[in-house]
């Protein structure tokens, strides 16, 4: 058996109404002129509106900055403007507010706030010094990527068009505030979208052949809860047990991959860079296919899943398992209304040969259940196009 670290260390405030905590937070933290990070779209929600509003009542002797340019895929571009207004303004502390996006680009701004030269295409081979980033409050509106509880982020990189994972403990954030009322406002189909993002987080993280028991418990009650909350939430927005509900799994499902992921992601981070598709739909998208590839390898896989699902099959053989419980993820993705192909989101076949290139260059697909080779990709795309 192989040395293992196992951490949990993100401090979180969960509950509705958590926001409001907040001012007292960044007393603690020593936050008095904080940038906060965010998209366009979010900028214009109510959830935003109630950020602004308790920063205008933590005191006049605190100032505080936006940046609200954050893409959906963050470029460099999303790390660098924030990381220069944090240095221009002096700006002590940050908070990210939004879905994964915003929270990824506020995650790096800071280490770029410290070395403004750092060139992230060289991340694996020319280490930063992490220490002394500025603190990091993260504030999820969407429940879905768990970035909030994260140690990485995703960019996608100038030189290569394609998406780098940046990682270091130090991105962690130094406090979570994880408050429903901030999701309520959230459309049908982006929570469906989001929540089906966590659902392939957990699913994957639990199936990664790595050695973490711990994470395979927190990713199994992470499907539990999506299965009972998700629908719950898409039907009836202003449900905040079910947001509530969501949003924990959501972080669950990011602790979980600290095991890692799976072919699944590799076939939708491609889907995000050459076409520009929201994460989650693309997980979404290529769940059934990417969980009957691995059953076929290795019957049994999903057993456990399907339990947690709900299912009795506690008596049926392992090749019956898993095609109950791909029948019911099937089932569960469809009534959320995401039982569409790729093609009927403008994705084109003349794509093939680069989003199999981008996948197999993806590292996820390494700690995949069982191997996935080119050939596998080019399959998998064919099947979900």
């Amino acid at each position: 058996m192989s040395l293992t670290t196992f951490s949990f260390p993100t401090p979180t405030r969960f509950g509705a109404g958590a926001l409001q905590e907040l001012p007292s937070h960044l007393v603690r933290l020593g936050v008095r002129r904080p940038l906060v990070v965010t998209d366009a779209g979010v900028a214009g929600t109510d959830a935003f509106r109630a950020l602004v509003t308790v920063l205008g009542e933590s005191g006049r002797d605190r100032d505080w900055f936006a940046y609200t340019g954050v893409h959906p895929n963050p470029i460099e571009d999303d790390v660098r403007q924030p990381a220069e207004i944090i240095r221009k303004a002096g700006c002590d502390g940050v908070i990210a507010i939004g879905g994964g996006s915003p929270l990824d680009a506020g995650k790096a701004a800071r280490l770029l706030a410290k070395r403004p030269g750092f060139d992230f295409t060289k991340f694996y081979s020319e280490p930063a010094d992490w220490t002394g980033l500025i603190p990091l409050v993260a504030i999820p509106t969407t429940a879905g990527t768990g970035s909030e509880v994260g140690r990485s982020s995703v960019i996608t990189l100038d030189a290569t068009q394609r998406k780098a994972v940046i990682f270091h403990p130090e991105l962690l954030a130094k406090l979570v505030i994880l408050d429903p009322v901030l999701t309520v406002g959230l459309p049908p189909k982006l929570t469906a979208a989001t929540g089906a993002d966590a659902l392939t987080h957990c699913i994957e993280s639990y199936t990664c052949p790595q050695f973490h028991p711990m994470c395979d418990g927190i990713a199994l009650e992470g499907i539990r809860l999506i299965v009972e909350a998700l629908p719950r939430a898409v039907k009836n927005g202003a449900d905040l047990d079910a947001r509530g509900r969501m949003l924990v799994a959501a972080a669950m499902g990011a602790v979980a991959f600290q095991k890692d992921l799976g072919v699944v992601h590799s076939m939708a981070h491609p889907l995000s860079t050459l076409c520009g598709m929201h994460h989650g739909l693309a997980n979404a998208l290529c769940l059934i296919a990417g969980m009957n590839f691995c059953a076929r390898r290795k019957p049994g896989l999903y057993r456990q899943v399907g339990l947690a699902c709900g299912l009795d099959i506690v008596t049926c053989s392992d090749g019956e398992a898993d095609c109950k419980t791909v029948g019911f993820v099937t089932q569960f993705l469809a009534g959320l209304g995401m039982n569409t192909k790729l093609r009927d989101h403008g994705v084109k076949p003349e794509l093939l040969d680069a989003l199999v290139g981008q996948a197999v260059d993806d590292p996820c697909h390494k700690t995949n259940a069982v191997p996935v080779t080119a050939e596998d990709f080019r399959a998998l795309y064919l099947e979900v196009l």
